[in-house]
């Protein structure tokens, strides 16, 4: 065997032998995207056109071609064991609360089909037609009374409203209520859309939004009340690790620059900004860098981490992949595959 060819034959022994790691860790994907084909009619009418006040961007081309069966066929190559479904930008708010309810109700309905039809592999965080809050409350119910939703999947921001924001206030005082998982996916936020002509808004704009989300539910509102101190018993999902909350953890209030170090190094104090940020959970979808994820695991820590692909947007073999790289230990790298997110959906294990 010359040099070439054996060089060829281990590189792809190597390759199979990490496709065979991949297909043994059965991952929870916390961050996994789906489709209805009314959903997919609704975005197809709104494509390539600019409402003042809503996100202009989504990928069409990738979501249209969704089907359960090619999403089954994927977690089976990668040793992906469930994915909890969930929206993606742009979401379902395009300024019609009947169309938001509309496609709520009907995206719902599709993923508990899709729960019935593949036992085990699939779980629901369910929409909501936010902002309009007493629709949002019939959809709670509906989702968890009847759907047996495992948790509620929103956007960031809705217009000029972060989650944080008093007119939500019955939206979580319910999901507390619940004890609900309340996962929350990025938007091109209308305040700061296009400020980079050319930039597609996944590139900076989403993380920062994430990052702004957060924010707003750690400091006090108007009222001196911290939001997240009130619902102390959502288990809040932020997707892409925090977006830039990580770089901006000096900025948030953490701790000055002679003393957050040693703030992020000792215990939070109770009801500290720091405090909510290591109770909330963060996933890895599209984060996997080592200057990401030591900064989330410095701040939050591993155990606060879940899995997450943003399928169909990437895979979990890349990911997979990229977090083996990323400086945690095996134990670590258990529960960020399952583990944590079976202490936070037990009947998946």
């Amino acid at each position: 065997m010359n040099g070439a060819v054996g060089a060829a034959a281990l590189a792809g022994a190597g390759a199979r032998l990490l496709d065979a790691q991949s297909a043994n860790r059965r991952v929870i994907d916390c961050h996994h995207h789906f489709m209805a084909p009314g959903y997919v009619k609704a975005l197809a009418s709104k494509e390539g056109q600019y409402r003042q006040g809503f996100t202009p961007y989504f990928n069409l081309g990738v979501l249209k071609t969704y089907t359960p069966a090619k999403d089954i066929e994927l977690m089976d190559q990668e040793g992906v064991a469930t994915c909890m479904l969930s929206c993606t930008t742009p979401g379902i708010w395009f300024g019609d609360p009947a169309e938001s309810a509309a496609l709520a109700r009907e995206l719902n309905e599709t993923a508990a089909k899709m729960m019935s039809d593949y036992k085990g592999r699939f779980g629901l965080f369910a929409l909501l037609p936010l902002p309009t809050v007493d629709a949002s409350l019939k959809e709670i119910a509906y989702a968890f009374d009847v759907l047996k939703a495992d948790g509620i999947g929103i956007m960031t921001s809705y217009g000029n409203r972060w989650l944080g924001d008093p007119t939500f206030r019955p939206i979580f005082d319910e999901l507390n209520r619940r004890k609900a998982i309340v996962y929350t996916h990025p938007i091109d936020a209308p305040c700061c859309s296009g400020v980079l002509p050319g930039v597609n808004p996944t590139t900076i704009e989403y993380n920062t939004d994430t990052a702004r989300t957060i924010y707003s539910l750690i400091t006090p509102d108007a009222n001196s009340s911290v939001p997240a101190a009130r619902y102390p018993d959502i288990k809040f999902i932020f997707s892409h690790a925090g977006g830039t909350m990580t770089s901006l953890i000096e900025r948030f209030g953490v701790g000055a620059p002679d003393t957050i170090n040693d703030v992020l190094s000792a215990p939070a104090a109770p009801n500290s900004r720091l405090y909510h940020l290591q109770r909330f959970y963060y996933d890895t979808a599209q984060s996997v860098n080592v200057v990401q994820m030591k900064g989330l695991k410095t701040i939050a820590g591993s155990g606060q981490i879940v899995f997450g692909t943003d399928y169909p947007f990437q895979n979990a073999t890349r990911t997979l992949k990229g977090l083996d790289q990323c400086g945690f230990t095996p134990n670590e790298l258990q529960a960020i595959h399952r583990g944590t997110a079976l202490k936070l959906l037990p009947k998946y294990s």
